[in-house]
């Protein structure tokens, strides 16, 4: 463990809701970060309960948590183990934030991406088959705030956010919305996500949008996907930043 017992000097009159959620977050990460690794048997409750300063019903609670995350395995009389990282709950907001967070290699935002790359190309495929005039026009007017904040980086973004989640709406998927919104908008907490600017980018994200548009404008189904993924993974691909073992060995 990366903290010696006594180190969390928890105020006594905290509540014991805001203990759990600190002792959640700290066994997260040290299971997302590998410091407890996979099939690795947590400590006992004493010394676990001794190290966060909390009561024993606090930490099992806790454990509770982690393991309706998908993170830990509570088995009789064997005491609670790590389980592999297949069983996480990567859409749980603590997990994914905390993977997100912890990815040096910058590995979950790559996975990030095909995912939300596939799900949206689909979506907008969704869109192509069987959109109304009134939701063409809805898309396009997404399309045109985009063009109007284009030297205005914030607003810029933000018109962008809107537009994909105008076609994730109009896709009625409600699942693949869903998952969708839960990645990307995590995803766009990071720094990391964002990563750096490049020369051209407002003109190449203007030009690869407006590809999905006519795409869906003529019920191309092929084309929007299409259009659509490959302008997730293009511009995740402009704009990542290299990882740190990757710049020491330039």
């Amino acid at each position: 463990m990366r903290a010696k017992a006594g180190v969390f000097d928890f105020p006594s009159r905290r509540p014991a809701e805001r203990l759990g959620v600190a002792v959640v977050s700290e066994l997260v990460e040290l299971i997302i970060t590998g410091e407890i690794p996979e099939g690795e048997l947590l400590p006992p409750e004493g010394p676990l309960s001794e190290h966060f300063g909390v009561s024993r019903t606090v930490l099992r609670e806790s454990v509770k948590r982690l393991e309706e995350k998908g993170l830990v395995v509570v088995a009789q009389g064997r005491g609670t183990q790590v389980a592999r990282s297949g069983s996480w709950n990567m859409l749980d907001p603590v997990v994914l934030s905390a993977l997100i967070d912890n990815d040096e290699s910058l590995g979950v935002l790559d996975e990030l991406t095909i995912v939300r790359g596939n799900l949206e190309s689909a979506m907008a495929g969704a869109v192509a088959t069987r959109r109304t005039a009134e939701e063409l026009t809805r898309i396009e007017h997404a399309l045109e705030a985009m063009r109007e904040t284009q030297h205005e980086s914030d607003s810029f973004r933000q018109a962008d956010v809107v537009f994909h989640l105008t076609i994730m709406e109009l896709s009625r998927n409600r699942l693949a919305e869903n998952i969708t919104k839960r990645l990307y908008r995590r995803a766009l907490e990071s720094s990391r996500y964002h990563g750096m600017g490049y020369e051209g980018a407002f003109r190449s994200t203007l030009d690869e949008h407006a590809l999905v548009v006519d795409a869906i404008s003529r019920r191309d189904v092929e084309a929007a996907e299409r259009a659509m993924r490959d302008h997730i993974v293009t511009s995740w691909q402009r704009r990542r930043l290299e990882a740190p073992h990757q710049e020491a060995e330039l």
